[in-house]
């Protein structure tokens, strides 16, 4: 597992779980193996931890955070759960039921609509804290990802409380666009993911119960490990200069093979890594609504516009003009026809 870091300010909500039961917290950082104070981040292993350190002080998995508790063993019936479900919608509305029946509250719904599909957290009540979602939001995406072997790139993530005192950390943490004081919490991801094949069985779970929940923090993060060395190198260069796979391998200095297997252990593949950033490009392109489409999908390397709009088409479901009229942009060809 890569050494990846959490943030010291989730730790900091984990441990205000604990002071607001009455219990003090420094017993429970011993036990996960952390000094009292302590310090800054941490790694995901000790973050890992401390989950377990604080789910066994509370008798509750999630924090006490829930409309009731979480208890300890219900992450692992989740996962048993799951076991057999064909696709990744059949083992997220599972798993969505599941978590319905273990917390009461919040409930969440997988909702699909013009290309994306959401899972939308309710509450009965007044809006939970930030740290409530993001705990949802780990369980559910974690497992998910491993179900099918890569992560699922996220588009938004929505928060119907307001934003806590260090926001930059989530916004860091899911590598997506989020927005605080929303009607509902929801996190969105293209739809085209949902007929995923689930690839687990009951011996591989057995090894990946072994490690929770630090490798669900880990192990598909948007920041991980090669994939994230692939989008540093890519994001580096034009579009039109993307070296092919077997180029980017020699530049890496890696065989083809090694390279395809170690992308591969990180949920990703270099054409999915690819059509990751070539829609962050082209979204931002459409927003900024100053080039033509066609001068658009050259800059991304198509070679005709065709190819850009039935890319753009299966990325988001929406035509490239729609897109741009939908985000309030003006294109240069209208501009130029003087239709604004």
């Amino acid at each position: 597992m890569e050494r990846r870091m959490i943030s010291a300010g989730f730790v900091d909500d984990a441990l205000d779980c604990l002071v607001r039961r009455g219990i003090d917290p420094a017993p429970v950082l011993a036990q996960a193996g952390l000094a009292v104070p302590f310090g800054d981040a941490v790694s995901a292993e000790q973050y890992g931890a401390l989950w377990l350190a604080v789910s066994q002080a509370l008798d509750d998995e999630f924090f006490g955070l829930g409309g009731r508790p979480m208890r300890p063993g219900s992450f692992t019936l989740l996962c048993h759960a799951l076991m057999g479900a064909a696709t990744l919608e059949q083992a997220l509305r599972r798993a969505l039921r599941f978590l319905k029946v273990v917390l009461d509250d919040p409930e969440g719904e997988l909702q699909v609509a013009d290309g994306l599909a959401a899972i939308v957290l309710k509450d009965t009540g007044a809006a939970r804290s930030a740290f409530a979602y993001r705990t949802y939001w780990i369980i559910v995406h974690g497992i998910t990802c491993w179900l099918v072997g890569r992560r699922i790139p996220l588009r938004q993530v929505d928060f119907r409380c307001g934003p806590p005192e260090h926001g930059a950390d989530y916004r860091l943490f899911f590598g997506a666009p989020v927005r605080f004081d929303q009607p509902h919490s929801r996190l969105a991801f293209d739809a085209a993911f949902l007929t995923l094949p689930t690839t687990r069985g009951e011996r591989a779970l057995k090894e990946f119960l072994r490690g929770a929940p630090a490798n669900i923090l880990v192990r598909y993060r948007h920041d991980q490990g090669l994939a994230a060395r692939v989008k540093a190198r890519l994001r580096a260069l034009p579009a039109t200069a993307w070296p092919g796979f077997e180029d980017l391998a020699r530049q890496l200095r890696l065989p083809a093979s090694t390279l395809r297997r170690r992308l591969a252990d990180e949920g990703q593949t270099y054409r999915d890594i690819k059509d990751e950033l070539r829609r962050v490009l082209a979204e931002a392109l459409l927003r900024e609504g100053a080039k033509p489409v066609g001068e658009i999908a050259a800059e991304l390397g198509f070679s005709e516009p065709s190819a850009f709009h039935r890319a753009f088409r299966k990325w988001t479901a929406q035509s490239p003009g729609a897109f741009r009229r939908a985000s309030g942009a003006a294109s240069h060809d209208e501009v130029a026809a003087g239709r604004i």
